[in-house]
């Protein structure tokens, strides 16, 4: 995460009948290094929230946080991640909506 710069991780399914885990900054605050934990000793399915609400590319972005109240959410087409919506990209878009 440190090295890519992302605030979020999708952990990968592991076999077509699973389900999709993520894994936010804040859960790894909270998890690991407030419960004083080794972060090098702790595995993502410890820590991951799992299974996630994905949504669709073609979802409208004024539902996905007012329906669902998600602050990342994994974009999924085919059965595979293509992205992640995060609330503040919601709340950027908006605004740009708002300007324009």
């Amino acid at each position: 995460m440190k090295d890519d710069k992302a605030d979020v991780l999708i952990v990968k399914k592991r076999n077509e009948n699973d389900a999709f885990g993520m894994v936010v900054l804040a859960d790894i605050v909270k998890k690991v290094l407030a419960k004083d934990k080794a972060p090098d000793r702790v595995n993502l399915y410890e820590i991951m929230a799992k299974p996630v609400i994905s949504i669709e590319p073609d979802l409208d972005v004024r539902y996905c946080a007012r329906r669902f109240g998600l602050s990342n959410a994994p974009v999924v087409e085919s059965g595979q991640v293509v992205g992640i919506v995060s609330y503040d990209e919601l709340v950027f878009k908006g605004l740009c909506e708002l300007i324009d």
